[in-house]
């Protein structure tokens, strides 16, 4: 079956084509980025502007790049939630309409599943069940996931998600949006970065948020105040002084979450971990997770970097999955939802 995947829960615009037997066909992205970096932020009205505007063509060209017609489409994916309620209605929309047209199935998917997901479009992707950290920057979780649709939550964010903590770190420190990128290449030109400084004669010490809490969930809300305080300490703050800051938030920040992904598999007694969402972008948080694992002979799955920030191929996937799960039928109704806990899935 050819599946139509449509992501437009943001600030990214992702159509893709999904194959059930020859796998993904083509995918295209539009990022407003450059849009929003003129605000430090995603503006929610202009985003649902800018999707209205790219979803059309993005369909037109991943179609010719799969050779297909809209007539061959079997079903259409969309993100239903969460995300921006304006932005989720352009999606589903145009996915109710065009599959009305078509007389064709809608499947509505939940955002965070189709990131959950996303390691399987790989070449050697794991297997079910597995341990899952879904890191971006409106959620920090751990997930048991036995399989589609079953998904324990093992830890939470109870405040600050990991991606939020690199933004608002990183617009203390005068950098530009989206702040996680740029904060992780400041980080490199501290001398910090270098294996032969010893610990000792590093200039700062942040704190590890709830490393030794006895749970695996998260809080980041106070590393960021402990940045303030520092920042405001040292002000005015040169250049090497923010590298030296970027680089402790970034060692503070993926050292629990590499300590909270291993106690995971230590307490479900799981050998496989996968990394989702766009902080799981981060180089260095892969190599402290690539170490870790590979210490307790455990095994550690990524999407490519690519569909680790949103993106139409991970709906497409998640979305041929559920319909492998149960036949789809006509359904043009549609709604979204804003706010959609992950742990409410169940297999259909």
């Amino acid at each position: 079956m050819l599946i139509l995947g449509v992501e437009s829960s943001c600030d990214e615009t992702g159509l893709a084509l999904y194959d059930s037997e020859q796998g993904l066909l083509a995918h295209a992205l539009h990022s407003q980025v450059a849009m929003h970096a003129e605000y430090g932020g995603v503006v929610p009205e202009l985003a649902s502007r800018d999707h209205i505007r790219r979803v059309l063509p993005l369909t037109e060209r991943v179609l010719l790049e799969a050779g297909k017609t809209l007539h061959d489409i079997d079903a259409i994916a969309y993100t239903q939630g969460p995300g921006l309620s304006g932005a989720l209605l352009v999606g589903t929309s145009f996915a109710a309409s065009l599959a009305f047209s078509l007389n064709i199935p809608t499947i509505n998917v939940h955002h965070l599943e189709g990131h959950l997901l996303a390691p399987l479009l790989e070449d050697n992707p794991p297997t079910f069940p597995f341990v899952a950290l879904l890191v971006s920057g409106g959620h920090s979780q751990l997930m048991r996931v036995d399989g589609v649709g079953r998904y324990q939550l093992l830890g939470d964010t109870l405040d600050d998600a990991a991606g939020e903590a690199f933004d608002k770190t990183a617009k203390l420190l005068g950098l530009g949006y989206p702040g996680g990128p740029a904060l992780a290449k400041l980080a490199e030109q501290s001398p910090c970065h270098s294996p032969r400084q010893a610990a000792a004669q590093r200039p700062f010490k942040l704190p590890r948020p709830l490393l030794h809490s006895g749970d695996l969930n998260f809080s980041f809300s106070g590393l960021k105040t402990a940045v303030l305080s520092l920042v405001n300490k040292h002000q005015p703050l040169d250049e090497a002084t923010k590298a030296d800051v970027a680089w402790e938030f970034q060692e503070a920040i993926t050292e629990v979450l590499t300590a909270k992904c291993m106690t995971a598999l230590r307490d479900t007694g799981l050998d496989s971990l996968v990394v989702s969402g766009g902080v799981g972008a981060n180089l260095k948080l892969r190599e402290k997770l690539n170490a870790a694992v590979k210490a307790k002979h455990c095994k550690v799955s990524y999407p490519r970097l690519e569909f680790c920030t949103d993106n139409g191929a991970m709906i497409a996937f998640a979305g041929a999955m559920r319909l492998q799960a149960k036949s789809g039928q006509p359904d043009y109704g549609f709604s979204v939802r804003p706010r959609w806990d992950l742990a409410e899935l169940q297999t259909p």
